[in-house]
């Protein structure tokens, strides 16, 4: 397994080392609101195209909703005993955030506001070429956010799983969510009830190319 080089910022690569996939958790285990506002502000921290933010993040952790989500996540048993679950969704109409996000810098003078009104423009015009563009970018950002969120609570002692595993249109109709946004990911949070299982990596001359294939 690739080692992390640790001579400047140990406990962010310790961090990085010590996130593992994690199935089984100590049900009925409670993490402070606090500390959700923590985990999901690091989250909502992640890079995106254009600045666009292409995420929302539904947090699902009243106990009638866990059994809720039960049968749609295939009856996997860490969406019902870790502290809560995140739905990391996708924004499939992440253009409309444009005005907001850089009028706010032009507010700031950090743009004039022919730059905005050029970029909002480039914006509008990459998502009204139709595709899979909208679809490509809400998978791609969302996807940064949860890495960040994973982190974070892995920086606060917590443990995760993502789960690609889980019926997507019924968690849509079960959910209530908006036809704007896609369901990602989803990510069960909470304390581990055993460590998980390590996990085998390739090295990096398996996985590393460089300049060109």
């Amino acid at each position: 397994m690739p080692q992390l080089t640790t001579n400047h910022d140990a406990k962010l690569f310790q961090t990085i080392e010590e996130r593992h996939s994690v199935k089984q958790y100590e049900k009925g285990f409670k993490i402070s609101e606090k500390e959700k506002e923590q985990i999901l502000t690091a989250a909502a921290l992640a890079p995106s195209s254009w600045n666009l933010q292409h995420w929302k993040f539904l947090v699902i952790e009243d106990e009638k909703k866990k059994e809720q989500l039960l049968p749609i996540a295939y009856n996997q048993s860490q969406v019902v005993d870790s502290s809560f679950t995140v739905a990391v969704l996708g924004d499939l109409e992440a253009n409309k955030n444009a005005e907001a996000v850089y009028q706010t810098a032009v507010d700031n003078g950090f743009m004039t506001e022919e730059v905005k009104n050029t970029l909002v423009g480039q914006i509008n015009g990459a998502y009204g070429r139709g595709g899979t563009f909208a679809r490509d970018a809400a998978f791609l950002n969302a996807s940064l956010a949860a890495m960040n969120l994973m982190l974070a609570a892995r920086g606060l002692g917590y443990d995760t799983c993502p789960m690609g595993g889980f019926n997507g249109a019924e968690f849509v109709k079960a959910f209530n969510v908006p036809e704007r946004y896609v369901p990602v990911m989803l990510i069960t949070v909470g304390k581990a009830a055993k460590p998980a299982h390590l996990s085998s990596r390739f090295s990096l001359e398996e996985v590393v190319v460089k300049n060109s294939f």
